[in-house]
């Protein structure tokens, strides 16, 4: 039976999640700048939880963004320290979808328009729709100012609005049936999204354990722009 970690430190939340013999156990702590501290032993207090060491561990999980530059980095750091040290791949996972697939869990909605602050007056935006059991993508993910953000083309019935971009919401022209804009990532979330691709044979060598800024100019070198 296959044994997943997961982590996510990309917002203010700070998680951990593993998958053992069928069980799933959590550490989820809102601990803005204080993740690069915590992550690590949040690790180890679900390992010793499970009764299990990190080699036992089949592949890694972690949210590659978008969100803080800072707490994306803190994830790509630590997942391919771990990765590259058991010789285990590692599965990223899209932060807005790991928001879209905790507003199914938590609110049993089927259509999520899912918006992180990504201050500089934007927000990270993405549409997904339930499909199996698994929130995909409907259309594309972006940053953009919160008068551009869009539903898919056609999209119909409603829509739940879930992420702290919906602090913008007077400025939308996306009205949802519902919005919950306190709502962060969480990795038992990242465990389930992970769980499908893993299935999918989607796992990658640690070196590919790459970033999604969408805001592309964040990342660049200087001498590149």
């Amino acid at each position: 039976m296959t044994t997943l970690l997961a982590l996510d430190t990309a917002t203010e939340a700070c998680s951990v999640a593993l998958l053992h013999e069928g069980r799933v156990l959590g550490r989820y702590e809102v601990i803005p700048r204080v993740h690069a501290q915590r992550v690590l032993p949040m690790v180890q207090e679900l390992l010793g939880e499970a009764g299990i060491a990190l080699s036992a561990v089949d592949a890694i999980a972690f949210g590659r963004g978008p969100g803080a530059f800072t707490g994306v980095r803190i994830a790509v750091g630590v997942v391919q320290g771990l990765a590259f040290a058991l010789e285990r791949p590692v599965l990223p996972v899209s932060n807005l979808a790991l928001l879209a697939q905790r507003a199914h869990r938590e609110q049993g909605v089927g259509q999520v328009a899912t918006a992180i602050d990504a201050r500089m007056d934007e927000v990270y935006w993405g549409c997904y729709r339930l499909e199996a059991g698994e929130m995909r993508l409907a259309g594309a993910e972006a940053v953009l100012p919160p008068e551009q953000v869009e539903l898919p083309r056609l999209a119909t019935g409603d829509w739940f609005g879930a992420g702290t971009g919906w602090v913008h919401a007077g400025r939308m022209p996306v009205v949802p049936a519902a919005v919950e804009a306190s709502l962060l990532p969480d990795a038992r979330d990242l465990l389930t999204l992970a769980g499908f691709a893993w299935q999918r044979g989607e796992g990658v060598p640690a070196e590919q354990a790459q970033p999604i800024y969408l805001r592309d100019k964040v990342a660049t070198p200087k001498g590149a722009r």
